[in-house]
């Protein structure tokens, strides 16, 4: 139903900054719960970051708490996710999810890679 499509992946230096955003094809993604997940080199899929629908909530994986930061824009149907000082375990294939429940996902994009070079 919904279609989500993430950008803004690349290659980086450890210690830079860099911004993914996960556009939607519809309006209705503005009032779901929203989330970003990674799975890097040889691991899983691992939670990153979650906001809910109203942005009143957030929450973050303890390995990036307080580097990345989840926001939406509902004007734009999109939703965020703003990362500092980047490491190299950061390097991972980063997804952005979303859904009717806070914590469940429905909807999913193909994902953008994220390279963080020492």
């Amino acid at each position: 139903q919904v279609q989500l499509v993430e950008s803004g992946g690349g290659s980086v230096q450890a210690g830079d900054s860099l911004r993914l955003s996960c556009a939607a094809s519809e309006r209705t993604f503005r009032g779901y719960a929203k989330a970003w997940f990674r799975q890097g080199p040889g691991k899983e899929r691992e939670f990153v970051a979650a906001i809910t629908w109203g942005g009143g909530r957030t929450d973050y994986a303890d390995s990036v708490k307080g580097r990345f930061t989840i926001s939406r824009d509902n004007a734009k149907n999109t939703v965020s996710l703003q990362m500092i000082s980047l490491k190299p375990e950061d390097t991972a294939v980063y997804y952005c999810a979303a859904g009717q429940v806070y914590g469940k996902y429905a909807y999913w994009g193909q994902g953008t890679q994220v390279t963080v070079s020492s």
